[in-house]
Protein backbone atom coordinates (compact mmCIF):
# COMPACT_ATOMS: atom_id res chain seq x y z
CA UNK A 1 0.00 0.00 0.00
CA UNK A 2 1.55 3.43 -0.94
CA UNK A 3 1.65 5.96 1.68
CA UNK A 4 -0.03 8.61 1.79
CA UNK A 5 1.23 12.54 0.91
CA UNK A 6 1.10 15.24 3.34
CA UNK A 7 -1.69 16.55 1.69
CA UNK A 8 -3.37 13.10 1.84
CA UNK A 9 -3.10 12.62 5.44
CA UNK A 10 -4.25 16.56 5.82
CA UNK A 11 -7.42 16.52 3.50
CA UNK A 12 -8.45 12.88 5.09
CA UNK A 13 -8.44 14.62 8.96
CA UNK A 14 -11.99 15.79 10.80
CA UNK A 15 -11.10 19.17 11.49
CA UNK A 16 -12.78 20.48 14.81
CA UNK A 17 -14.55 24.11 14.74
CA UNK A 18 -12.06 26.82 15.87
CA UNK A 19 -14.44 27.94 18.46
CA UNK A 20 -13.76 24.47 20.08
CA UNK A 21 -9.98 24.99 20.27
CA UNK A 22 -10.39 28.30 21.08
CA UNK A 23 -12.61 26.39 24.13
CA UNK A 24 -9.01 24.65 24.99
CA UNK A 25 -7.82 28.13 25.55
CA UNK A 26 -10.48 29.19 27.38
CA UNK A 27 -10.88 32.25 24.69
CA UNK A 28 -14.51 33.03 24.86
CA UNK A 29 -15.80 32.51 21.53
CA UNK A 30 -16.76 35.95 21.03
CA UNK A 31 -13.30 36.91 21.09
CA UNK A 32 -12.62 35.45 17.90
CA UNK A 33 -12.51 37.27 14.69
CA UNK A 34 -13.30 33.61 12.44
CA UNK A 35 -12.65 33.11 8.75
CA UNK A 36 -14.21 30.05 7.80
CA UNK A 37 -15.01 27.06 10.25
CA UNK A 38 -11.25 26.74 11.04
CA UNK A 39 -9.03 29.92 11.23
CA UNK A 40 -9.74 32.78 13.41
CA UNK A 41 -7.77 35.77 14.85
CA UNK A 42 -6.97 36.63 18.10
CA UNK A 43 -7.73 39.75 19.72
CA UNK A 44 -4.29 41.27 21.39
CA UNK A 45 -6.04 41.78 24.62
CA UNK A 46 -5.96 37.94 25.60
CA UNK A 47 -1.99 38.90 26.54
CA UNK A 48 -1.23 38.15 29.85
CA UNK A 49 2.70 39.20 31.00
CA UNK A 50 1.63 37.60 34.19
CA UNK A 51 1.07 34.52 32.94
CA UNK A 52 3.56 34.36 30.76
CA UNK A 53 6.13 34.62 33.52
CA UNK A 54 5.08 31.82 34.69
CA UNK A 55 4.90 29.55 31.65
CA UNK A 56 7.69 27.47 29.77
CA UNK A 57 9.15 28.51 26.38
CA UNK A 58 10.76 25.81 24.71
CA UNK A 59 12.77 26.52 21.10
CA UNK A 60 13.16 24.13 18.01
CA UNK A 61 16.11 24.53 16.02
CA UNK A 62 17.86 22.35 14.15
CA UNK A 63 21.65 21.45 12.60
CA UNK A 64 23.11 22.48 9.78
CA UNK A 65 20.47 21.48 7.16
CA UNK A 66 20.37 20.20 3.66
CA UNK A 67 18.52 21.58 0.96
CA UNK A 68 15.10 20.07 2.11
CA UNK A 69 15.22 21.03 5.63
CA UNK A 70 15.48 18.67 8.69
CA UNK A 71 12.03 19.03 10.06
CA UNK A 72 11.87 21.38 12.44
CA UNK A 73 8.40 22.32 12.08
CA UNK A 74 7.45 18.95 11.93
CA UNK A 75 9.22 17.93 15.02
CA UNK A 76 7.68 21.11 17.06
CA UNK A 77 4.21 20.29 15.95
CA UNK A 78 4.91 16.17 17.11
CA UNK A 79 6.44 18.01 20.35
CA UNK A 80 3.10 19.42 20.93
CA UNK A 81 1.17 16.70 20.82
CA UNK A 82 3.52 14.73 23.11
CA UNK A 83 3.63 17.52 25.53
CA UNK A 84 -0.43 16.98 25.59
CA UNK A 85 -0.15 13.13 25.29
CA UNK A 86 1.97 13.00 28.89
CA UNK A 87 -0.56 15.37 30.08
CA UNK A 88 0.75 18.76 29.17
CA UNK A 89 -0.78 22.05 27.92
CA UNK A 90 0.37 22.61 25.30
CA UNK A 91 0.68 25.41 21.96
CA UNK A 92 2.49 25.45 19.23
CA UNK A 93 3.88 28.83 18.01
CA UNK A 94 4.71 28.55 14.38
CA UNK A 95 5.72 31.00 11.34
CA UNK A 96 3.81 31.25 7.99
CA UNK A 97 4.91 29.85 5.14
CA UNK A 98 5.90 32.21 2.60
CA UNK A 99 4.76 31.14 -0.84
CA UNK A 100 8.33 31.51 -2.24
CA UNK A 101 9.30 28.37 -1.13
CA UNK A 102 5.84 27.06 -1.36
CA UNK A 103 6.21 27.53 -5.41
CA UNK A 104 9.84 26.68 -5.63
CA UNK A 105 12.38 24.36 -3.97
CA UNK A 106 11.40 23.74 0.23
CA UNK A 107 7.75 23.14 0.52
CA UNK A 108 5.39 24.76 2.48
CA UNK A 109 5.72 25.35 6.69
CA UNK A 110 2.96 23.23 8.00
CA UNK A 111 4.63 20.39 9.22
CA UNK A 112 3.98 16.83 7.57
CA UNK A 113 3.15 13.43 8.08
CA UNK A 114 1.00 12.98 11.21
CA UNK A 115 2.68 15.96 12.92
CA UNK A 116 1.04 18.88 10.50
CA UNK A 117 -1.06 22.09 11.41
CA UNK A 118 -4.55 22.19 9.33
CA UNK A 119 -5.55 23.40 7.52
CA UNK A 120 -2.86 22.68 5.62
CA UNK A 121 -3.54 24.11 1.95
CA UNK A 122 -4.81 27.13 3.43
CA UNK A 123 -2.12 27.97 5.85
CA UNK A 124 0.37 27.23 2.72
CA UNK A 125 -1.31 29.58 0.63
CA UNK A 126 -2.98 32.73 1.33
CA UNK A 127 -3.76 31.92 4.50
CA UNK A 128 -5.55 35.05 6.66
CA UNK A 129 -3.95 37.89 4.19
CA UNK A 130 -1.46 38.87 6.49
CA UNK A 131 1.91 38.27 3.60
CA UNK A 132 -0.54 40.60 1.68
CA UNK A 133 -0.98 43.32 4.20
CA UNK A 134 2.87 43.20 4.67
CA UNK A 135 3.40 43.56 0.87
CA UNK A 136 0.95 46.30 0.74
CA UNK A 137 2.51 48.49 3.45
CA UNK A 138 5.65 48.12 1.92
CA UNK A 139 4.83 48.76 -1.34
CA UNK A 140 2.95 51.77 -0.31
CA UNK A 141 5.44 53.90 1.55
CA UNK A 142 7.81 52.84 -1.79
CA UNK A 143 5.11 54.42 -3.83
CA UNK A 144 4.92 57.13 -1.40
CA UNK A 145 8.49 57.59 -1.83
CA UNK A 146 8.81 57.76 -5.28
CA UNK A 147 5.71 60.54 -5.55
CA UNK A 148 7.95 62.77 -3.36
CA UNK A 149 10.29 62.45 -5.65
CA UNK A 150 8.47 65.27 -7.78
CA UNK A 151 5.45 66.09 -5.55
CA UNK A 152 5.57 70.31 -4.73
CA UNK A 153 3.84 69.61 -1.64
CA UNK A 154 5.84 68.41 1.18
CA UNK A 155 8.93 67.39 -0.95
CA UNK A 156 11.94 66.20 1.11
CA UNK A 157 14.52 67.04 -1.64
CA UNK A 158 14.89 62.98 -1.78
CA UNK A 159 18.14 62.33 -3.05
CA UNK A 160 17.31 59.23 -5.43
CA UNK A 161 21.10 57.69 -5.69
CA UNK A 162 20.59 57.26 -1.69
CA UNK A 163 17.15 55.69 -1.27
CA UNK A 164 16.99 51.94 0.25
CA UNK A 165 14.25 50.76 0.65
CA UNK A 166 12.44 48.12 -1.98
CA UNK A 167 9.86 46.63 -3.41
CA UNK A 168 8.62 43.16 -2.37
CA UNK A 169 6.99 40.43 -3.66
CA UNK A 170 6.02 37.31 -2.37
CA UNK A 171 7.69 35.19 -5.10
CA UNK A 172 10.51 33.75 -6.33
CA UNK A 173 11.07 36.23 -9.26
CA UNK A 174 15.07 36.87 -10.02
CA UNK A 175 14.17 39.50 -12.67
CA UNK A 176 13.40 41.97 -10.05
CA UNK A 177 15.96 41.90 -8.62
CA UNK A 178 17.65 44.73 -10.44
CA UNK A 179 14.78 46.79 -12.00
CA UNK A 180 14.62 50.27 -13.27
CA UNK A 181 11.41 52.41 -12.68
CA UNK A 182 9.97 55.81 -13.68
CA UNK A 183 10.31 55.39 -18.00
CA UNK A 184 8.20 56.61 -19.76
CA UNK A 185 7.70 60.44 -19.45
CA UNK A 186 7.41 62.89 -16.73
CA UNK A 187 4.04 61.33 -16.05
CA UNK A 188 5.58 58.30 -14.98
CA UNK A 189 7.96 59.18 -12.51
CA UNK A 190 11.30 59.99 -12.50
CA UNK A 191 13.67 57.47 -13.48
CA UNK A 192 15.34 55.56 -10.87
CA UNK A 193 17.11 52.25 -10.48
CA UNK A 194 15.43 49.84 -7.68
CA UNK A 195 14.68 46.30 -7.05
CA UNK A 196 12.38 43.83 -5.14
CA UNK A 197 13.07 41.63 -1.88
CA UNK A 198 10.71 38.84 -1.29
CA UNK A 199 8.25 40.04 1.49
CA UNK A 200 9.44 37.43 3.98
CA UNK A 201 12.64 39.91 4.08
CA UNK A 202 10.65 43.35 4.14
CA UNK A 203 11.67 45.34 7.56
CA UNK A 204 7.92 45.71 7.74
CA UNK A 205 7.47 41.83 8.16
CA UNK A 206 10.57 42.27 10.52
CA UNK A 207 9.05 45.00 12.06
CA UNK A 208 5.42 42.85 12.61
CA UNK A 209 7.27 40.25 14.19
CA UNK A 210 9.10 42.55 16.69
CA UNK A 211 6.13 44.66 17.37
CA UNK A 212 4.75 44.19 21.01
CA UNK A 213 1.26 46.32 20.42
CA UNK A 214 -0.14 48.56 17.64
CA UNK A 215 1.65 51.72 18.72
CA UNK A 216 4.58 50.41 19.13
CA UNK A 217 4.08 48.80 15.58
CA UNK A 218 2.76 52.43 14.20
CA UNK A 219 6.13 54.17 16.01
CA UNK A 220 8.44 51.20 14.36
CA UNK A 221 6.62 51.84 10.67
CA UNK A 222 7.74 55.73 11.41
CA UNK A 223 10.82 55.19 11.71
CA UNK A 224 12.02 53.22 8.85
CA UNK A 225 15.09 54.84 6.95
CA UNK A 226 14.54 55.49 3.76
CA UNK A 227 18.17 57.70 2.43
CA UNK A 228 18.96 61.29 2.46
CA UNK A 229 18.29 64.12 0.84
CA UNK A 230 20.47 66.11 -1.14
CA UNK A 231 21.67 68.22 2.01
CA UNK A 232 23.03 64.81 3.65
CA UNK A 233 19.72 64.74 6.29
CA UNK A 234 18.48 61.20 6.97
CA UNK A 235 14.72 60.61 5.94
CA UNK A 236 12.38 58.35 7.55
CA UNK A 237 9.12 56.87 6.81
CA UNK A 238 7.46 59.54 9.32
CA UNK A 239 8.89 62.18 7.01
CA UNK A 240 6.31 61.59 4.39
CA UNK A 241 3.62 60.60 6.96
CA UNK A 242 3.71 57.22 6.29
CA UNK A 243 3.26 55.43 9.20
CA UNK A 244 -0.68 55.69 9.62
CA UNK A 245 -1.10 54.51 6.41
CA UNK A 246 0.54 51.55 6.86
CA UNK A 247 -0.25 50.64 10.43
CA UNK A 248 -3.95 51.16 8.73
CA UNK A 249 -2.87 47.95 6.08
CA UNK A 250 -1.50 45.88 9.22
CA UNK A 251 -4.17 46.58 11.59
CA UNK A 252 -5.96 42.99 11.10
CA UNK A 253 -2.34 41.62 10.47
CA UNK A 254 -0.54 41.95 13.78
CA UNK A 255 -3.37 39.83 15.34
CA UNK A 256 -2.10 36.36 15.95
CA UNK A 257 -3.58 33.35 13.83
CA UNK A 258 -5.37 30.33 15.56
CA UNK A 259 -5.70 26.76 13.95
CA UNK A 260 -5.18 23.60 15.12
CA UNK A 261 -2.77 20.19 14.89
CA UNK A 262 -3.80 17.02 13.46
CA UNK A 263 -4.51 16.05 16.78
CA UNK A 264 -6.89 18.83 17.62
CA UNK A 265 -4.40 20.81 20.27
CA UNK A 266 -3.86 24.49 19.74
CA UNK A 267 -1.52 26.42 16.89
CA UNK A 268 -0.96 29.88 16.61
CA UNK A 269 0.66 30.85 13.41
CA UNK A 270 1.98 34.48 12.82
CA UNK A 271 4.67 36.28 10.80
CA UNK A 272 6.90 34.44 8.49
CA UNK A 273 10.79 36.05 8.14
CA UNK A 274 13.42 34.28 6.56
CA UNK A 275 16.49 33.10 9.22
CA UNK A 276 19.12 33.47 6.75
CA UNK A 277 18.04 37.24 5.28
CA UNK A 278 15.97 38.39 8.81
CA UNK A 279 15.17 37.42 12.28
CA UNK A 280 13.55 33.96 11.30
CA UNK A 281 11.10 33.84 14.16
CA UNK A 282 7.71 34.63 14.33
CA UNK A 283 5.75 37.20 15.76
CA UNK A 284 6.63 38.06 19.95
CA UNK A 285 2.82 39.03 19.92
CA UNK A 286 2.28 35.29 19.02
CA UNK A 287 4.77 33.85 21.21
CA UNK A 288 3.68 35.91 24.27
CA UNK A 289 -0.11 34.82 23.07
CA UNK A 290 0.56 31.70 23.24
CA UNK A 291 2.68 31.94 26.74
CA UNK A 292 -0.64 33.82 28.09
CA UNK A 293 -2.63 31.08 27.11
CA UNK A 294 -0.93 27.78 27.74
CA UNK A 295 1.90 26.13 30.26
CA UNK A 296 3.75 25.02 27.60
CA UNK A 297 4.69 26.72 24.04
CA UNK A 298 7.07 24.95 21.37
CA UNK A 299 8.31 27.42 18.51
CA UNK A 300 10.45 26.77 16.10
CA UNK A 301 13.76 29.30 14.39
CA UNK A 302 14.35 29.14 10.82
CA UNK A 303 16.80 26.81 9.86
CA UNK A 304 20.29 25.95 11.50
CA UNK A 305 20.83 27.19 15.03
CA UNK A 306 23.32 29.80 13.89
CA UNK A 307 21.16 31.08 11.77
CA UNK A 308 17.39 31.07 13.69
CA UNK A 309 18.37 30.43 17.00
CA UNK A 310 20.94 32.61 17.27
CA UNK A 311 18.51 35.86 16.32
CA UNK A 312 15.63 34.59 18.32
CA UNK A 313 17.56 34.30 21.41
CA UNK A 314 20.24 37.32 21.23
CA UNK A 315 17.52 39.49 19.38
CA UNK A 316 14.03 38.46 19.85
CA UNK A 317 14.09 37.15 23.38
CA UNK A 318 15.99 40.22 24.63
CA UNK A 319 13.95 42.61 22.81
CA UNK A 320 10.90 40.83 24.58
CA UNK A 321 12.25 39.32 27.54
CA UNK A 322 12.15 36.10 27.06
CA UNK A 323 13.31 33.51 28.81
CA UNK A 324 13.09 29.95 27.18
CA UNK A 325 13.65 27.06 29.31
CA UNK A 326 14.97 24.58 27.01
CA UNK A 327 16.39 24.30 23.24
CA UNK A 328 15.45 20.71 21.08
CA UNK A 329 18.16 20.70 18.24
CA UNK A 330 16.59 18.38 15.69
CA UNK A 331 19.28 16.27 13.65
CA UNK A 332 18.70 13.67 10.69
CA UNK A 333 20.68 11.09 9.82
CA UNK A 334 20.94 11.91 6.23
CA UNK A 335 22.07 15.37 7.20
CA UNK A 336 25.20 14.06 9.34
CA UNK A 337 25.97 12.29 5.88
CA UNK A 338 25.94 15.04 3.75
CA UNK A 339 28.25 16.96 6.29
CA UNK A 340 30.36 13.61 6.52
CA UNK A 341 30.89 14.00 2.77
CA UNK A 342 27.95 12.35 1.43
CA UNK A 343 26.93 13.56 -1.88
CA UNK A 344 23.16 13.89 -2.51
CA UNK A 345 22.45 10.52 -4.04
CA UNK A 346 23.70 9.08 -1.43
CA UNK A 347 22.11 11.16 1.99
CA UNK A 348 19.35 8.07 1.65
CA UNK A 349 22.31 5.09 1.71
CA UNK A 350 23.32 3.66 5.37
CA UNK A 351 26.75 4.99 5.99
CA UNK A 352 28.02 4.83 9.59
CA UNK A 353 31.40 6.48 8.66
CA UNK A 354 29.90 9.85 7.03
CA UNK A 355 27.76 9.94 10.39
CA UNK A 356 30.82 9.73 12.30
CA UNK A 357 32.25 12.46 10.27
CA UNK A 358 29.73 14.56 10.06
CA UNK A 359 28.91 14.88 13.77
CA UNK A 360 31.21 17.71 14.43
CA UNK A 361 28.18 19.92 12.57
CA UNK A 362 26.04 18.89 15.44
CA UNK A 363 28.62 18.95 18.23
CA UNK A 364 29.17 22.62 17.45
CA UNK A 365 25.97 23.44 17.14
CA UNK A 366 25.63 21.86 20.59
CA UNK A 367 28.30 23.89 22.44
CA UNK A 368 26.68 26.98 20.55
CA UNK A 369 23.35 26.42 22.75
CA UNK A 370 25.23 25.72 25.73
CA UNK A 371 27.02 29.74 25.26
CA UNK A 372 23.31 31.00 25.97
CA UNK A 373 22.89 28.99 29.24
CA UNK A 374 20.13 26.64 27.96
CA UNK A 375 20.74 22.90 27.91
CA UNK A 376 19.60 21.29 24.58
CA UNK A 377 17.96 17.83 24.05
CA UNK A 378 18.76 16.30 20.31
CA UNK A 379 16.21 15.21 18.35
CA UNK A 380 16.78 12.48 16.07
CA UNK A 381 13.94 13.53 13.57
CA UNK A 382 13.22 9.68 11.99
CA UNK A 383 13.97 8.86 8.03
CA UNK A 384 13.03 5.05 6.31
CA UNK A 385 16.51 4.83 5.56
CA UNK A 386 18.01 5.11 9.06
CA UNK A 387 19.43 2.19 10.37
CA UNK A 388 19.97 1.24 14.29
CA UNK A 389 23.39 1.57 13.79
CA UNK A 390 23.33 4.92 12.82
CA UNK A 391 20.97 5.92 15.77
CA UNK A 392 22.71 4.04 18.56
CA UNK A 393 26.18 6.25 17.52
CA UNK A 394 23.97 9.88 17.69
CA UNK A 395 23.19 8.73 20.92
CA UNK A 396 26.08 7.23 22.07
CA UNK A 397 27.96 10.65 20.94
CA UNK A 398 25.45 13.09 22.66
CA UNK A 399 25.76 11.16 25.95
CA UNK A 400 29.35 11.62 25.73
CA UNK A 401 28.46 15.07 25.76
CA UNK A 402 25.75 15.14 28.48
CA UNK A 403 23.42 15.69 26.18
CA UNK A 404 20.10 13.53 25.83
CA UNK A 405 19.47 12.61 22.44
CA UNK A 406 16.02 10.82 21.16
CA UNK A 407 14.67 9.02 18.01
CA UNK A 408 11.56 11.46 17.49
CA UNK A 409 8.77 9.22 15.34
CA UNK A 410 6.54 12.29 15.19
CA UNK A 411 6.15 12.34 11.04
CA UNK A 412 4.76 8.58 11.05
CA UNK A 413 3.27 8.52 14.50
CA UNK A 414 2.36 12.11 15.44
CA UNK A 415 2.15 12.33 19.60
CA UNK A 416 2.29 8.89 20.12
CA UNK A 417 6.07 9.24 18.41
CA UNK A 418 6.76 12.25 20.10
CA UNK A 419 6.39 11.31 23.65
CA UNK A 420 9.74 10.12 24.82
CA UNK A 421 10.86 13.88 23.23
CA UNK A 422 8.28 15.41 25.35
CA UNK A 423 9.42 13.48 28.95
CA UNK A 424 12.66 14.43 27.67
CA UNK A 425 11.85 18.63 27.43
CA UNK A 426 9.71 18.23 30.59
CA UNK A 427 12.37 17.20 32.78
CA UNK A 428 15.09 19.91 31.41
CA UNK A 429 11.92 22.86 32.53
CA UNK A 430 11.25 20.90 35.57
CA UNK A 431 14.94 19.79 36.33
CA UNK A 432 17.34 22.25 35.78
CA UNK A 433 17.02 26.29 36.66
CA UNK A 434 17.21 27.62 33.37
CA UNK A 435 18.08 31.45 33.02
CA UNK A 436 19.21 32.41 30.11
CA UNK A 437 21.63 34.14 28.90
CA UNK A 438 22.32 36.21 25.50
CA UNK A 439 25.87 36.14 24.06
CA UNK A 440 26.60 39.88 23.69
CA UNK A 441 25.50 43.16 24.83
CA UNK A 442 22.63 45.16 22.49
CA UNK A 443 24.90 48.60 23.91
CA UNK A 444 28.38 47.21 22.56
CA UNK A 445 29.52 48.67 19.19
CA UNK A 446 27.82 47.00 16.04
CA UNK A 447 31.68 45.68 14.81
CA UNK A 448 32.51 43.78 18.05
CA UNK A 449 28.70 42.21 17.76
CA UNK A 450 29.56 41.22 14.51
CA UNK A 451 32.78 39.85 15.78
CA UNK A 452 31.24 38.28 18.64
CA UNK A 453 28.59 35.95 16.48
CA UNK A 454 31.28 34.98 13.40
CA UNK A 455 33.79 33.89 16.38
CA UNK A 456 31.26 32.61 18.65
CA UNK A 457 28.82 30.92 16.61
CA UNK A 458 30.40 30.22 13.39
CA UNK A 459 33.74 29.35 14.69
CA UNK A 460 35.63 31.64 12.40
CA UNK A 461 39.31 33.36 13.00
CA UNK A 462 37.58 36.99 12.33
CA UNK A 463 35.55 39.30 10.23
CA UNK A 464 36.67 41.42 6.81
CA UNK A 465 35.18 44.36 5.67
CA UNK A 466 34.49 45.27 2.29
CA UNK A 467 34.52 48.53 1.13
CA UNK A 468 30.95 49.21 1.29
CA UNK A 469 30.56 47.25 4.50
CA UNK A 470 33.11 50.43 6.23
CA UNK A 471 30.70 53.02 5.00
CA UNK A 472 27.96 51.26 5.99
CA UNK A 473 29.41 51.53 9.32
CA UNK A 474 29.84 54.62 9.36
CA UNK A 475 27.03 55.26 8.67
CA UNK A 476 25.61 53.46 11.36
CA UNK A 477 27.49 55.39 13.52
CA UNK A 478 26.64 58.97 11.90
CA UNK A 479 22.98 57.94 13.10
CA UNK A 480 23.23 56.95 15.99
CA UNK A 481 22.35 53.24 15.50
CA UNK A 482 25.32 51.56 17.71
CA UNK A 483 22.80 50.15 20.24
CA UNK A 484 20.69 48.17 17.38
CA UNK A 485 20.75 44.13 17.62
CA UNK A 486 22.69 42.53 15.03
CA UNK A 487 21.11 39.83 12.27
CA UNK A 488 23.32 38.35 10.00
CA UNK A 489 22.64 37.68 6.76
CA UNK A 490 24.45 34.43 5.47
CA UNK A 491 24.44 31.27 4.02
CA UNK A 492 22.06 28.47 5.70
CA UNK A 493 23.90 25.61 3.94
CA UNK A 494 27.25 26.24 6.20
CA UNK A 495 28.52 27.40 9.29
CA UNK A 496 31.23 29.78 7.01
CA UNK A 497 30.03 32.55 4.36
CA UNK A 498 30.88 30.08 2.04
CA UNK A 499 28.36 26.96 1.05
CA UNK A 500 30.44 24.40 0.60
CA UNK A 501 32.01 24.53 3.94
CA UNK A 502 30.11 21.33 5.39
CA UNK A 503 30.84 20.02 9.08
CA UNK A 504 32.42 22.04 10.93
CA UNK A 505 35.33 24.19 9.17
CA UNK A 506 38.13 25.89 10.82
CA UNK A 507 40.21 28.16 9.66
CA UNK A 508 38.43 30.68 7.84
CA UNK A 509 37.35 34.13 7.61
CA UNK A 510 33.96 36.02 7.10
CA UNK A 511 33.35 38.77 4.79
CA UNK A 512 30.71 41.51 5.51
CA UNK A 513 30.11 42.85 1.48
CA UNK A 514 27.93 45.32 2.97
CA UNK A 515 25.46 46.37 6.22
CA UNK A 516 21.87 47.11 5.95
CA UNK A 517 19.80 49.28 8.36
CA UNK A 518 16.56 48.23 9.77
CA UNK A 519 15.95 50.74 11.88
CA UNK A 520 12.28 50.47 12.55
CA UNK A 521 12.96 46.86 13.69
CA UNK A 522 16.38 47.78 15.67
CA UNK A 523 18.40 45.66 13.93
CA UNK A 524 21.18 46.15 11.00
CA UNK A 525 21.83 43.44 8.53
CA UNK A 526 25.49 42.78 7.99
CA UNK A 527 25.44 41.07 4.60
CA UNK A 528 27.61 38.14 4.41
CA UNK A 529 28.79 36.63 1.11
CA UNK A 530 26.91 36.44 -2.16
CA UNK A 531 23.67 36.41 -0.03
CA UNK A 532 20.70 38.10 -1.69
CA UNK A 533 17.29 38.88 -0.64
CA UNK A 534 15.23 37.40 -3.67
CA UNK A 535 15.35 34.06 -4.76
CA UNK A 536 15.17 32.43 -8.39
CA UNK A 537 13.16 29.38 -8.89
CA UNK A 538 15.01 25.99 -9.46
CA UNK A 539 15.26 24.03 -12.85
CA UNK A 540 11.96 22.44 -12.06
CA UNK A 541 9.84 24.16 -9.80
CA UNK A 542 7.12 22.47 -7.43
CA UNK A 543 4.35 24.34 -8.90
CA UNK A 544 4.55 22.36 -12.05
CA UNK A 545 3.90 19.01 -10.12
CA UNK A 546 0.81 20.79 -8.18
CA UNK A 547 -2.97 20.28 -9.46
CA UNK A 548 -7.15 21.27 -8.66
CA UNK A 549 -9.66 19.06 -9.98
CA UNK A 550 -12.86 20.92 -10.95
CA UNK A 551 -14.21 20.16 -7.08
CA UNK A 552 -11.22 22.71 -6.17
CA UNK A 553 -8.92 19.88 -4.51
CA UNK A 554 -5.60 20.31 -4.37
CA UNK A 555 -2.62 17.65 -4.90
CA UNK A 556 1.23 18.10 -5.26
CA UNK A 557 1.22 20.76 -2.06
CA UNK A 558 4.01 19.80 0.42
Amino acid sequence: MAHLTDIEIAQKTKLNHIKEIASSLNIDEDDLEMYGKYKAKLPLSLIDENAIKKNNLILVTALTPTPAGEGKTTVSIGLTEGLNKIGKQATVVLREPSLGPVFGIKGGAAGGGYSQVVPMEDINLHFTGDFNAVEKANNLLSALIDNNLQSSVNNLNIDPRTILWKRVIDMNDRALRDITIGLGGTANGIPRQDGFNITPASEVMAILCMATDFEDLKNRLGDIFIGFSFDKQPIFARDLNAENAMAILLKDAIKPNLVQTLEKNPAIIHGGPFANIAQGTNTIIATKMGLSLSNYVVTEAGFGADLGAEKFLNIKCVAANLNPKAVVLVATIRALRHHGGAKPDEYDSPNLEFVSKGFVNLEKHIENIRKFNIEPVVAINSFISDTEEEINFIIQKCSELNVNAIASDGWANGGEGSKEMAKAVVDIVENKSTQFRPLYNWNSPIRDKIETIAREIYGAEGVDYDKKAKLNLKRIERLGFEDFAVCMAKTQKSFSDIPTFIGRPTGFRITVREITIASGARFVIPILGKMMRMPGLPAVPASEKMHIDKDGVISGLS
